[in-house]
Formats: C-alpha cells, sequence, structure tokens
C-alpha cells in the first residue's frame, strides 16, 4: 500500500469511534426499549407494549439524526489525511 492510503483498522476503530460517540449509546438504547416492548407484550401487557414501541421510534430516530448529524458536520473525505 502507498502511503496515501490510510489504515484501514485504524480508520474503522478509532475515528467512528471519535467521530460519533453516541451513536452506539443510542443503538443500545433503541435495543432496550425494543426488549421492554417485547416482554411487556408477551406479559399481555399490550398498552405498555405500544407505548414502548413508539418510544423504540423515537429513539431509533434520534439515533439516526445523530449518525446523520455526524456525517454533515464531519463532511470531509473520510479517506483523505487530515
Amino acid at each position: 500500500m502507498s502511503s496515501d492510503e490510510p489504515n484501514l483498522d485504524e480508520f474503522f476503530v478509532e475515528k467512528k469511534r471519535a467521530r460519533n460517540p453516541l451513536v452506539p449509546i443510542g443503538a443500545l438504547a433503541t435495543a432496550g426499549v425494543l426488549t421492554a416492548g417485547l416482554i411487556s407484550f408477551r406479559r399481555g401487557n399490550s398498552q405498555l407494549g405500544q407505548m414502548l414501541m413508539r418510544a423504540r421510534v423515537v429513539v431509533q430516530g434520534a439515533t439516526v439524526a445523530l449518525m446523520v448529524g455526524t456525517a454533515y458536520y464531519y463532511g470531509e473525505n473520510p479517506w483523505r489525511s487530515s
């Protein structure tokens, strides 16, 4: 590889975590709300389950908004060295 190409391991491990620190938290929150909703459906509490499924959509949307926002903020070519 030439010196112009970045090391892929460095890019995917360090850059993504540094640029999107809240995205993994949002993904875990989405999974947690989804799990709680599925458990409440299984226990027969459909009203709480519906509320949790709506909350999941909101949390998932916020996570996607974080991803899009950071991509817009860092709107540079990720392969270009800084």
